[in-house]
Formats: C-alpha cells, structure tokens, sequence
C-alpha cells in the first residue's frame, strides 16, 4: 500500500470567480463523516476506508460519543461515554477512555488508505440528551455557566494529551493523523440563532482552549463544529476569534447549496483570513424538502443522484471542500433523516464517489494542502 504523507504545495495565482487574485490556490478535496466510527469492526473499517480510497476523499468526521451493538444497520461494538456516570473534570481516573483507544486503532487503520480524521470530541446530541453535562448543568447553563465550561476544558484538554496505543504520542501530537479537532458537534443548535450570537465566546474560548494545547505550529486545525444552516454557521464573531482555523458550516437546505449562496461567505472568511469547510450536507432520500427529511415516499434514485451532483458541483465551484452525511460500510437501512449513502452498493454511490473526484480535481478558495494526506509521486 502507498505510504502517504503530508505536502506543501507550491501557491499559485488565481483570478475570476469567487476565488480572488489575491487568493492562493490550491486543489479541494471532499470527504464524510460516521459518527459511530470507533464502533466499526476491523472488516467493516476497511470496507468504509476503502470507499473513500477509492473515491479520492481525504478526510473523515468521527464523534467520541458513546455507541450501541447497532447503529445505522451496522453491528457495532457497543462503546460507554468517555466521561460515564459524571463530569470527571480533569479526574484521569473517571474518565473512561475505550473510545480513544478504539479510534487508535481506526486512525491508524485510516491514515493507511490515505484518510486523516477531523475529531469532534462531544456533540449537542449527548448533551441534549442527558449525558453527565445535561443532566448535572442542564443545556443552557452548559453554554453561559463558568462551571461546566472549566468542565468541559479538562475533558477537551485530556482527549488532546491521550496518548496513542501505538504511536507513543499524544493526540495533540498526530498531525500526520488528526485533520482538525472540533470541541462540539452542532454546539447549541436548535435554542435558535439568537442564543448563538448571544454565546459566540463560548465556541471561541473552546477554541482557545484546544489551541492553547496544540500550539501555533502543530499542523492541526481548530474548527466550530457547524450549526443549523449557513448563515447560522459562519458568524461574524468566530471570523474574528484567533484560535479559530476553519469556520464549518452545515447546510441541508437546497437555497443554501448554491455557488450564489455561498460565495458571500468564501468572501467573508478570505478576507478574516479564515477557511471554510461544507462539514455536513446531504441529498434526502425521501421525497420531502431536503433539509426536512424524517420520513415520506421514496425519493427516485436519479432524481437524488441529480440532486447529490447538482449541489457538490455549487461546493465545489464555490471553492468549499465538502464532507458528506455519511458514508456507511453496510447497506442503508433507510431509517428516518436519511441522508446516508453506503458504499459500493448504493444506487446513489457513484454520484457520490463522482462528485468527491471531482472536488479533488478543482480548485480551492482555501489552502488546505498542508493538512491532507498526498498520494506520493510515481
């Protein structure tokens, strides 16, 4: 198997289009997410990784949420919370670290098929759920308390020093491996933009926490983990913040999926001197407006193909490397908020696998090629 390595590229000039002559260039790239990842066993994991090989993506999302025997119609090794039965604050022996050790052995595993890992390392999902966060601090109290924040900075800070099974170093350490970490999928989505913008400084001083482990110089990035739409995901506060690399940004809405939409905001992040990344998007497979998509008749499987192209090619145009909602290593078991794609098998696989070769082929508003991995020369 080819060895992989990260590379600067050469900067060149580009003009025209959103991407501006004072911009440096550089290729795309897409990827996915699967947010049981560290479930999967070692058969499933290379039948996932060798998709995404396949389809040149570069990059993969993974969660270090607890997980179940069976998620998405995969058998999984079912996984306890990183921090199980309370907040531990930085009390090393509270903390159970099955999850880390288990995705040990994946980013190993994918760093071999040429894939780096964007690590989100807790997610709204848990907390509004009842994790120990939710049910100790309650959901708003998590985002405008100081208690739970110094909390949740001592499990950010012991996720980033765990120190790999194998590799004798501390994640912090694993730029070859880690792609970027992400202290909170989707951090206080659904409470409304407007408790957003009221607690932007809770996603910077996160930030600055992870930052403030990594140093200016480790060759990971720090990114927000994305909220409900487009405009809800770049706010003008995190442009500003330093410890912020990558504004993410989710988007389902077919208004948001345009090169039209988001141009605007490729404009705004060059000029903050920030990077964007399209983290989640996905075509429904229902035949229900895409960005509404729990249950309803079956979407035909051109028409969804048409749709997935339709709007990778207005990412990619706009410049904005892509992960997409999700790849999964076994067939789809359609059940509500569909968006999944399995690999292979899937009528809708080769749009998928298409479209991610071509971000790879185009051009970027954003230089990302000192963070992915490059396919040595032959």
């Amino acid at each position: 198997m080819a060895r992989w390595t990260s590379s600067r590229h050469t900067d060149q000039w580009m003009s025209g289009g959103p991407l501006h002559a004072s911009v440096f260039a550089a290729s795309s790239f897409a990827g996915s997410s699967l947010y049981y990842a560290a479930g999967l066993s070692d058969n499933e994991a290379d039948t996932l990784l060798q998709g995404l090989q396949s389809a040149d993506m570069k990059v993969m999302r993974v969660w270090l949420d607890g997980i179940g025997n069976s998620v998405k119609g995969t058998q999984t090794t079912a996984i306890p919370d990183l921090e199980p039965s309370s907040v531990c604050n930085g009390n090393d022996s509270c903390y159970n670290d099955t999850v880390l050790k288990r995705m040990d052995n994946f980013m190993v595993k994918a760093h071999s098929y040429g894939v780096k890992l964007l690590i989100s390392m807790h997610s709204f999902n848990a907390l509004e759920g009842g994790d120990v966060y939710g049910k100790k601090y309650g959901v708003d109290n998590f985002y405008s308390q100081p208690g739970p924040q110094q909390a949740f900075d001592a499990r950010i800070k012991h996720v980033l020093n765990h120190n790999h099974t194998t590799l004798g170093k501390p994640w912090k350490e694993l730029s070859d491996y880690v792609f970027a970490f992400e202290p909170e999928n989707e951090s206080m989505i659904g409470k409304g933009e407007g408790f957003v913008k009221s607690h932007t400084s809770w996603q910077c001083d996160r930030a600055t926490t992870v930052k403030g482990e990594l140093g200016d110089n480790s060759g990971i990035l720090v990114t927000t983990g994305g909220e409900s739409w487009l405009s809800e995901s770049v706010q003008d506060a995190w442009l500003k913040c330093p410890a912020l690399d990558i504004i993410s940004i989710h988007a389902y809405g077919a208004g948001d999926l345009t090169e039209a939409a988001l141009t605007p905001y490729v404009k705004k992040a060059q000029s903050a001197g920030k990077k964007l990344l399209l983290e989640e998007w996905g075509a429904c497979y229902f035949s229900t407006s895409n960005n509404d998509c729990p249950t309803g008749g079956v979407l035909n499987s051109q028409t969804r193909n048409n749709n997935l192209q339709k709007w990778a090619s207005a990412i990619t145009a706009a410049g904005i490397p892509w992960l997409y909602w999700q790849v999964l290593p076994n067939k789809d078991p359609h059940y509500g908020y569909d968006y999944e794609i399995a690999v292979n098998s899937d009528p809708s696989w080769g749009a998928l696998k298409s479209a991610a070769q071509a971000a790879g082929k185009a051009q970027a508003a954003f230089d990302y090629s000192a963070n992915i991995l490059q396919t040595p020369s032959q």
